[in-house]
């Protein structure tokens, strides 16, 4: 370990991390950006899904001050987060065969919409199930996930693939296998997770690409107010009410 502290450590690791999304996945947001502009202005709506620590990134974008109104959470119970207990179950659920397809069977998906799907290590059974489901129902499908997972892990999913093989799109978070970005001579194992991080303003740039994009073509985006704002709370109203038939989070 360096002399440095490790809070500047951590962070000047979490700024590279961001610095490399930027150079180096540019094409692929402006891509995802486009793809849920389409979607929008096609009538189509917005999922957004994650497991575990990965779903922190997907609740980010649903309801979201400064965000897109369209964007829902979809919701696999016992997954969301790590509010279930034992916590450890969630990550059991994970590796469920079929349990991606009957979560989709009850959901509000279908043909035209678009889902972005995070998974870090895009190994489990959940994430490449939900894929390929999606897509054979004729919706888009983005997947966030570090591509490097792929070469160093082993699938869990029957077919021996990852999410990042079912999807339209795939952006790489560049997160290196473990999650942990620093380590010490005292401490036995490595620390510091930045996925969180990383992934949240990797997907808030897809939604500035996407708010831009549908700008650029005369449609106003239907982006959302801080209700803590003067004129907040009648402005997301009357957006919710505009898309009433798009937003599934309000009712």
């Amino acid at each position: 370990m360096s002399d440095r502290a490790p809070a500047g450590q951590f962070l000047d690791a979490a700024i590279g991390l961001l610095e490399r999304l930027r150079d180096e996945e540019a094409d692929g947001i402006a891509a995802a950006g486009t793809l849920l502009a389409d979607t929008v202005a096609d009538g189509g709506r917005l999922f957004a899904f994650g497991a575990g620590h990965s779903s922190l990134a997907a609740q980010d974008l649903v309801y979201r001050a400064g965000g897109l109104a369209l964007m829902n959470l979809l919701v696999v119970p016992g997954v969301v987060g790590v509010d279930v207990m034992p916590a450890p179950l969630g990550s059991a659920l994970e590796r469920v065969d079929g349990l991606a397809s009957a979560v989709l069977d009850s959901s509000p998906l279908r043909e035209g919409d678009a889902l972005l799907i995070i998974s870090l290590s895009g190994r489990n059974a959940l994430p490449v199930e939900m894929a390929m489901t999606a897509r054979a129902l004729g919706v888009k499908v983005i997947g966030v996930t570090s591509v490097a997972y792929a070469s160093e892990t082993k699938s869990r999913h029957a077919s021996g693939t990852y999410l990042k093989d079912h999807c339209d799109l795939v952006l790489d978070s560049k997160i290196a296998v473990g999650d942990a970005e620093l380590t010490h001579d005292d401490i036995p194992a490595p620390f510091a997770p930045a996925s969180t991080v990383v992934t949240s303003a990797l997907l808030q740039a897809v939604m500035a690409t996407t708010a831009t994009t549908l700008a650029d073509r005369g449609i106003e985006p239907p982006l959302l107010r801080s209700g803590n704002v003067d004129g907040g709370h009648d402005w997301n109203t009357r957006v919710m009410e505009q898309y009433r038939d798009r937003i599934f989070y309000r009712y």
